[in-house]
């Protein structure tokens, strides 16, 4: 499927590979890390544009 990036960190995320995800107003964000998934999942409106 290609590649996304990271909305937290901006790191290229491999979408077929990616260990963490969510999903916000309809559409699939990719991490890198737990991390990144933990601080979207805590506010994602501060990395959606």
């Amino acid at each position: 499927m290609g590649k996304a990036l990271d909305p937290v960190c901006k790191m290229e995320v491999d979408v077929d590979k990616a260990k963490w995800k969510s999903t916000y107003k309809g559409k699939t964000y990719y991490f890198c890390a737990p991390g990144c998934k933990k601080a979207f999942d805590e506010n994602p409106e501060k990395y959606v544009k």
